[in-house]
């Protein structure tokens, strides 16, 4: 059983891991989108729809794909007035109660509220209003669960990780 929760924890902190720095090169392909954009406006008098809609396609691709990963690195802001003076173990029993307290249910109550929202918008083909916008608005709706689903993941991983350490015990070697 042990063996098993360790491979799940490796498995999980690898996918969010590699999906991280992959997004994060999102980063600078935003970076030159809004600085061609702000040139295109101010030396040109120029805009573009399309691509004001690929930065906050990028943007929102950036943040959601990422938390997972921001997660992992336990990156996320928090208050750490207390937590930080904790031991590890008062650090593992915050993060465990935080996990099933908040994460899980905010987890699971945007993943269900999102899927009706994700399936309407693919019914008709829900795209860009402007003939110059992006005609597929439906792929980054869908990402919406599937980043919470991420992050969900990402949860399961932080609470055994949490458990491991409240119970004394190390994680197996892959």
């Amino acid at each position: 059983m042990k063996k098993a929760v360790t491979g799940l924890v490796r498995f999980i902190d690898g996918l969010n891991s590699i999906l991280g720095k992959a997004v994060s090169w999102l980063a600078l392909l935003l970076v030159c989108f809004v600085s061609f954009d702000v040139f295109a406006r101010y030396l040109f008098h120029k805009s573009f729809t399309i691509m004001q809609e690929l930065e906050w396609h990028f943007f929102s691709l950036l943040f959601l794909l990422g938390a997972g990963y921001t997660l992992a690195q336990n990156a996320h802001v928090r208050v750490d007035i207390f937590y930080q003076r904790l031991s590890k173990k008062g650090r593992a029993l915050i993060d465990l109660i935080g996990c099933v307290v908040f994460l899980f249910t905010g987890v699971l109550l945007v993943i269900k509220t999102s899927l009706p929202f994700v399936q309407a918008s693919w019914q008709i083909h829900e795209g860009s209003p402007d003939p110059s916008g992006i005609k597929a608005w439906y792929w980054l709706k869908t990402v919406v669960p599937v980043s919470f689903v991420l992050l969900g993941l990402q949860g399961v991983s932080m609470f055994f990780k949490s458990l491991f350490v409240l119970l004394g015990l190390k994680m197996e070697s892959t």
